[in-house]
C-alpha cells in the first residue's frame, strides 16, 4: 500500500498509537521528512511535539552509503560492517563526523527558533520518521532519548523492512511499523506525493504545534529523586551509571541489564523506583561502554559482564559501605550469578527478571551462596525451562516465581508491578532488612 502523502501516513500512524492518548507523551520528529508525520501523530494524540536532530554519516566517496549516524547529546552509532567493507580509517570518520555535527548544531538552532527543548525526562517518547531503510539514524535517535532519561521509547514509522524492525528492538522499548516488507529500497516509493521537506516547513510545523498545545511540565520518573550520574571504575574503563541511595538505606541493589538494554531501560527504572520507595539504594549500571556495545560479541560475553559487575560491587562497598544485592535481566542475570560466585563477593541476595541463568557456568551456579529469586512469565516456556535446569545446579536457597500470563519482557498490564513487588519483598527479607515488605506471593 502506498500512502498519499506524509499527512495520511501520520494519521494512520496516530490511529495505531491511539492507546497512548491521554498519557504523558512527547512526540519527536526526525527532520526533515519525519516532522510532518510526527505533527499529525502529536495532534491526534494531544501530545507535545518537538524535533530530534540526527545526521547520517556518509562514506566520503559514496555519500549515499551510510556508515553510521550522530545525534544530540554526543550520541554516535557506527555500522561496523560498512566501516570494515569500505576501509574507512579513524581520521576519515572523524572528519565526516565533525562536518555532520556542525550541520546538526545549525539545524537544531534553526528548527527550535529560540524555544527550549520539550523536556522528556520521565515521560514516554514516540520517535517518528517517514520511513526507514537501514535504521542508523533511528537507532541514534533512540539513544538520544535514553540519554535524556525518557521513561519509555517507542519508535513509530509508516514503513520499514522487517530486518530493520527486528534490529531496532534492541534500541527502543517498542518498534511500530505499519508496513514491514522484506525490502524497502527508497522510502519515497511508498508515497504518491513525497515532496522534499524544507527547513522552513519543519520550523513552521513546530511553531504551530507549540502554539496549539504548549508542552506540559514533565512528571518525574518513579523513584528518581536524588538520582546521581556516576562513573564506576572497572579495569581500564569507567562505566556510566545512575546511583540512588535513600537516607538510611540498608543495602544497594546493582542492576545488570540484558542484551540491548542500558541504565535507561524503562523496565528496570520502574523496578528501581519501587525499590527506592522501600528504602533500598539502586545502581543502574551500563556494563559496557558505548563503543563496546557496537560489538555484539561483548553483549553475550558473560565473563566480561561478570567482571564489570564485580568491580562495581567493590566500588559500591568502598564508596557507600553498604551490603550489595543484584538484580539481573536477560544476559545480566547470568552475569549476576557469575559475579556472585567470585570468592569474597559476599552478595546478600539476587533477583532475576526473565533472565538467562543457563548462560552461567554450572560451576558458578554451584558456588552461589546468595539467596536467589527467579521471576519468569508463564507465557515464556523456554526461559522457564532453562531457569529450572540452571536452578538444579544451585545449592543455596532459591525459588522460582511464575507470573501468570506474562511473556519475556513483562509488557502485559500489571505484570511488571508484580515483578517489582516480588523483587522488593525478596531484597528486604533476604537477609531481613529494615522496612521489610509483605511475604512474596506466588513463589514455588
Amino acid at each position: 500500500m502506498r500512502y498519499q502523502d506524509r499527512t495520511e501516513a501520520g494519521l494512520r500512524l496516530a490511529h495505531r498509537l491511539a492507546h497512548l492518548r491521554g498519557q504523558d507523551v512527547v512526540v519527536l520528529g526526525l527532520p526533515r521528512g519525519g516532522v510532518p508525520v510526527a505533527y499529525e501523530v502529536a495532534r491526534e494524540l494531544g501530545a507535545a511535539l518537538d524535533v530530534l536532530v540526527v545526521r547520517r554519516l556518509g562514506v566520503p566517496r559514496q555519500p549515499e552509503l551510510g556508515f553510521g549516524a550522530v545525534g544530540e547529546c554526543g550520541v554516535r552509532v557506527l555500522d561496523g560492517d560498512v566501516v570494515r567493507r569500505t576501509g574507512l580509517g579513524p581520521h576519515e570518520r572523524a572528519a565526516v563526523e565533525r562536518s555532520e555535527r556542525a550541520e546538526l548544531d545549525r539545524r537544531t538552532l534553526r528548527y527550535r527558533a529560540g524555544r527550549a527543548p520539550v523536556p522528556v525526562t520521565g515521560r514516554a517518547v514516540v520517535i517518528v520518521d517517514d520511513g526507514l531503510a537501514g535504521g542508523a539514524t533511528a537507532e541514534a535517535a533512540c539513544r538520544v532519548a535514553r540519554a535524556l532519561h525518557a521513561a519509555r521509547v517507542v519508535l513509530a514509522v509508516p514503513v520499514a523492512p522487517e530486518s530493520t524492525v527486528t534490529r531496532l528492538r534492541g534500541a527502543a522499548d517498542q518498534v511500530i511499523a505499519l508496513q514491514r516488507p522484506p525490502r524497502v529500497g527508497s522510502v519515497g516509493a511508498w508515497y504518491r506525493d513525497f515532496a522534499q521537506v524544507g527547513d522552513a516547513r519543519v520550523t513552521a510545523l513546530l511553531e504551530r504545534a507549540a502554539r496549539a498545545a504548549p508542552a506540559a511540565a514533565p512528571r518525574p520518573a518513579p523513584g528518581t529523586p536524588g538520582d546521581v550520574e556516576v562513573r564506576v571504575p572497572a579495569g581500564h574503563v569507567r562505566l556510566a551509571a545512575q546511583l540512588v541511595v535513600p537516607e538510611a538505606a540498608p543495602a544497594v541493589v546493582a542492576f545488570a541489564h540484558g542484551s540491548g538494554s542500558s541504565r535507561h531501560s524503562s523496565r528496570n527504572r520502574y523496578v528501581a523506583g519501587v525499590l527506592n520507595r522501600a528504602g533500598l539504594g539502586t545502581l543502574l549500571l551500563d556494563l559496557l561502554t558505548a563503543d563496546e556495545e557496537q560489538n555484539r560479541h561483548n553483549v553475550f560475553d558473560i565473563r566480561l559482564l561478570a567482571q564489570r559487575l564485580h568491580a562495581a560491587t567493590l566500588w559500591l562497598r568502598h564508596e557507600k559501605g553498604l551490603p550489595v544485592a543484584y538484580f539481573g535481566a536477560g544476559t545480566g542475570a547470568a552475569a549476576a550469578l557469575e559475579a556472585a560466585a567470585v570468592p569474597g563477593a559476599d552478595v546478600v541476595s539476587i533477583v532475576s527478571r526473565g533472565g538467562r541463568p543457563d548462560l552461567a557456568t554450572p560451576a558458578a551456579l554451584a558456588h552461589v551462596r546468595a539467596p536467589t529469586l527467579f521471576v519468569v512469565g508463564s507465557a515464556d516456556p523456554r526461559v522457564l525451562s532453562l531457569t529450572r535446569l540452571a536452578a538444579d545446579w544451585m545449592h543455596c536457597e532459591h525459588r522460582i516465581a511464575v507470573v501468570p500470563g506474562a511473556t519475556h519482557l513483562f509488557p502485559e498490564p500489571g505484570t511488571l508491578p508484580t515483578v517489582a513487588e516480588a523483587a522488593r519483598d525478596w531484597f528486604t527479607t533476604h537477609p531481613p532488612l529494615p522496612h521489610a515488605g509483605t511475604p512474596l506471593p506466588g513463589a514455588q
